[in-house]
């Protein structure tokens, strides 16, 4: 990829794990809205329910989440109530014991809170859903702070998936970032895990860090590859110091490039490919057996805040902090802050803040937008017609297609638009055109490159 390209392509632009994106959310969608769309939810909808743990023990700089260190578990402990607090609320808006296909458990650390706490939060959900048998329950874990103890309830408790954050294995890239964490640590969690009978296991890996290189990008590859996971997200590190002031610790000039970034992502790229897993739309990776790369030859992926997923519900509900809620009608989110979220659940009222009531055009480039990042192919006069659309209306968009084909980053003919492998890290850009609101708040987006 030509330095000149490159310097095209290196846009700020959206991840795109919704459409539209948070930054087009805004205060008209409030909490009795979100009663409203609640209550609308038919019975035999299939949900999804993630749950946001806004606490770590240490903070990482690198981190772009919504969370807090803490050095006491206090704080901890009074979230579990209000967490608890909301499960019932929200499940008296909704149907009695509506089935729940999915359990996602974020952060933050989800994993800092107590086997107690832990246990009482999934009876919570269990009261208030059907958790039916092929439910899968995933949680994010941090090597450092998780216990053999813990492990063990997690098994017992139903969780069936762990993905555990490790970024990098490099002890200069891991001071830099303040997230010291040896390979020996993380091998022993898969253990621990593996040995109470959670199987399926995840890494978090990131490249464009500062003091990485090439070579030790692939090397970090290749010591995660020895934990044997089933899946792994390699994510670009977004640097935006303007949102995230701790950011600002981080030292500048050790990051790389924009052509060192895509050199990385290269390589890391070719060691997991080599090796036998099955890239997954922008920056997962599968082992060929594992579910996701199944069902992602199928072309049966769907792209949420958390990333790729297996997951065909048709409606997620966010519990916690900044959660976000997907709904038929739009998106609702809670308070980012505890206080605000604590205010509102203890004075009895869902937190919803902001949110986005979904228009029919939303939800057409949605479709473009998902079916592009899943499978870097779309047939636009196929998604236009069954809502009621034209190819025709997208005469804008495909022209301004050109300029990415004319350095082959993608192809369309008949209104069917593809992102040829070679260009896959790109995909992004090629949405981007599809995006509506995109001239509106790009400059807060991540690097595409």
């Amino acid at each position: 990829m030509r330095p000149d390209v490159l310097q095209f392509l290196d846009k700020r632009i959206p991840r795109y794990t919704s459409y539209p994106t948070a930054l087009q959310f805004d205060g008209n969608i409030d909490a009795t809205t979100y009663e409203q769309w609640l209550a609308a939810i038919s019975s035999d909808l299939p949900l999804s329910v993630y749950l946001h743990v806004p606490f770590c023990k240490e903070l990482c700089l690198y981190c772009g989440c919504h969370t807090t260190a803490v050095k006491h578990y206090s704080p901890v402990a009074a979230y579990a109530d209000l967490l608890e607090r909301e499960i019932a609320m929200v499940g008296r808006h909704l149907p009695a014991r509506i089935g729940v296909v999915h359990v996602h458990w974020g952060g933050g650390t989800p994993t800092i809170l107590s086997p107690p706490d832990f246990e009482r939060l999934m009876e919570a959900l269990r009261r208030t859903f059907q958790l039916g048998a092929g439910c899968e329950v995933a949680v994010e874990i941090d090597p450092r702070s998780v216990t053999r103890e813990l492990v063990s309830a997690l098994a017992s408790l139903g969780v069936t998936r762990a993905s555990l954050g490790v970024q990098d294995f490099e002890e200069r890239v891991q001071k830099a970032v303040g997230r010291l964490q040896s390979f020996e640590l993380t091998a022993r969690t898969a253990d621990w895990l593996r040995a109470a009978g959670i199987r399926n296991i995840n890494l978090d890996l990131m490249y464009g860090l500062p003091y990485q290189t090439v070579d030790s990008v692939a090397s970090t590859i290749r010591r995660a590859l020895a934990l044997d996971p089933d899946r792994i997200a390699l994510f670009g590190y977004a640097h935006v110091p303007w949102m995230k002031r701790h950011q600002k610790l981080l030292p500048e000039e050790a990051l790389p490039s924009s052509v060192e970034r895509f050199e990385q992502y290269r390589a890391a790229a070719a060691v997991m490919t080599d090796a036998g897993y099955q890239a997954i739309g922008l920056d997962h990776f599968a082992k060929r057996g594992d579910s996701l790369a199944l069902r992602h030859t199928e072309k049966r992926i769907h792209r949420n805040f958390q990333g790729y997923t297996t997951d065909e519900a048709s409606a997620l509900i966010g519990l916690g902090t900044s959660a976000i809620s997907a709904l038929p009608q739009g998106y609702a989110q809670n308070a980012p802050g505890t206080v605000a979220y604590r205010n509102a659940i203890e004075g009895g009222r869902l937190a919803t803040v902001r949110g986005l009531a979904l228009s029919d055009d939303d939800r057409l480039r949605r479709d473009i937008i998902e079916q592009l990042m899943c499978n870097l192919e779309v047939n636009i006069a196929d998604v236009a017609q069954s809502r009621n659309r034209r190819l025709t209306d997208f005469a804008t968009e495909l022209s301004a297609l050109e300029s990415l084909a004319a350095h082959d980053l993608v192809r369309h003919r008949d209104g069917i638009v593809t992102v040829p492998e070679h260009a896959r890290p790109f995909v992004r850009n090629v949405c981007a055109v599809f995006d509506a609101y995109l001239s509106s708040g790009e400059t807060r987006h991540s690097r595409a490159v």
